[in-house]
């Protein structure tokens, strides 16, 4: 039976996820629909920056796997942590969703005592550990190499069992008229649902993310108690972003 356009494409690019490419005669045979179909689904996810077209099908961007992404921006990524870490309290209570910018915010967190932090982040975790005065709660999952996380059902019902003050969340692009977006769909149910289970939720992401457009849109500003980026973001950007939430710059 065919499936839905916007059903195909979610099909695959969780298939490009997995296999790493693809080809065109198998997706169409696997989908149920004609090649010449399946050519316009991956013509319309290459001019989207989802994936690059091959002779007889697709393979994967060259995305950067959050290890490699830890290594951009790095005092951007800095300033911007400090600034969330000064948000959080002696016993607050904290979610922490995986990226690189959320992750680097743990490290900041040295004068406190008894933060409990939820966390679907290896690398938040990692940072953690070393820290006896915080107290970490890991969700389990799936565990997704390419962002250092856990992801699906088991982390979605860890994180439902807690209620935190606070939320920090990262993003693969932002804008007014998309909101958050990310390349996996996962990843979007896990934030989510943490800005669900949070009385503030915010973003810290550098600017270079602003008007970028990843595959899942998953919150709208908003639903946001605030945005943390840099100073670079152009003054038009700003303004924009403020008609809809708070505006940190650092």
């Amino acid at each position: 039976m065919t499936v839905e356009r916007h059903q195909r494409e979610h099909q695959i690019m969780a298939r490009l996820n997995v296999d790493g490419a693809l080809t065109v005669a198998g997706l169409a045979a696997d989908l149920g629909v004609s090649e010449v179909t399946i050519r316009g689904d991956l013509r319309t996810l290459e001019e989207q920056g989802m994936l690059v077209r091959t002779r007889g099908g697709a393979r994967p961007t060259n995305w950067k796997s959050v290890v490699q992404r830890e290594q951009i921006n790095v005092e951007v990524k800095q300033r911007i942590a400090q600034l969330a870490a000064s948000m959080i309290a002696d016993e607050d209570t904290v979610m922490m969703e995986a990226g690189t910018t959320a992750a680097t915010i743990v490290r900041y967190l040295g004068g406190r005592r008894g933060v409990q932090i939820v966390t679907n982040s290896a690398l938040a975790f990692n940072s953690a550990r070393a820290n006896p005065a915080l107290n970490v709660i890991l969700t389990g999952g799936v565990f997704r190499r390419e962002s250092e996380s856990f992801v699906g059902p088991t982390a979605e019902r860890a994180i439902a069992d807690f209620n935190t003050r606070i939320a920090f969340v990262g993003t693969d692009g932002f804008s007014p008229e998309r909101g958050l977006t990310t390349r996996f769909v996962e990843g979007a149910q896990v934030a989510s649902l943490m800005s669900e289970r949070a009385e503030e939720t915010w973003l810290v992401a550098d600017s270079t993310k602003f008007g970028q457009a990843g595959f899942v849109s998953f919150l709208p500003l908003h639903r946001l108690t605030g945005i943390i980026t840099d100073s670079d973001l152009p003054a038009e950007a700003v303004k924009a972003l403020q008609e809809h939430t708070r505006v940190c710059l650092v």
